[in-house]
């Protein structure tokens, strides 16, 4: 249930308009769908943030739709999923949901990007531009870094808290 209500919650952040550039709970719920659920249902959180992609590619922003431009992302929500799984599904450190949000975020960073110099006349193709590109994202990778890190450890450290919490008043009571 938690799964589905922190995919809820990356829908808003991402739907209602915020002033935080891109600090979103879309990694961090993709990271605990991941983990959380089986992968058998990984389509629900993908549909989901597709229909955002296109509500507010076409209905808030006004820009023509055209599903080439989010091939990459989409498979990027995918392959969040997959490693929401590899890494936090059987062992849960603190290593590793910091390792998570962090891969998920620069991996976003990286591949958008890159794909947005590419596939686009907005930067010239020479280093430079792809330099250029990387540097006017930087503000929106700092944000989705520390959003996706934030609620991830929230996700997987508020259960490990209350667990805790539970114990000592137990232990507490027996004594």
């Amino acid at each position: 249930m938690g799964a589905y209500l922190l995919v809820v919650l990356g829908v808003l952040s991402r739907a209602v308009p915020f002033p935080g550039m891109n600090f979103t709970a879309e990694g961090a719920s993709l990271l605990y769908f991941g983990a959380r659920r089986p992968l058998r249902e990984m389509a629900l959180p993908l549909l989901a943030f597709m229909g955002t992609d296109v509500y507010l590619t076409v209905f808030a922003y006004h820009y023509p739709w055209h599903t080439s431009s989010y091939l990459i992302t989409w498979a990027w929500y995918a392959g969040v999923v997959v490693l929401g799984r590899v890494l936090l599904r059987k062992q849960v450190t603190v290593t590793r949901v910091l390792a998570a949000p962090v891969i998920a975020a620069t991996s976003f960073f990286l591949i958008s990007n890159y794909a947005v110099w590419v596939g686009s006349l907005l930067y010239p193709h020479t280093i430079a531009g792809l330099s250029a590109c990387y540097a006017a994202a930087l503000p929106f990778y700092r944000n989705d870094l520390l959003s996706t890190t934030l609620i991830t450890v929230v996700a997987f450290g508020v259960p490990v808290v209350v667990q805790k919490m539970s114990e000592h008043r137990a232990h507490k009571l027996a004594a």
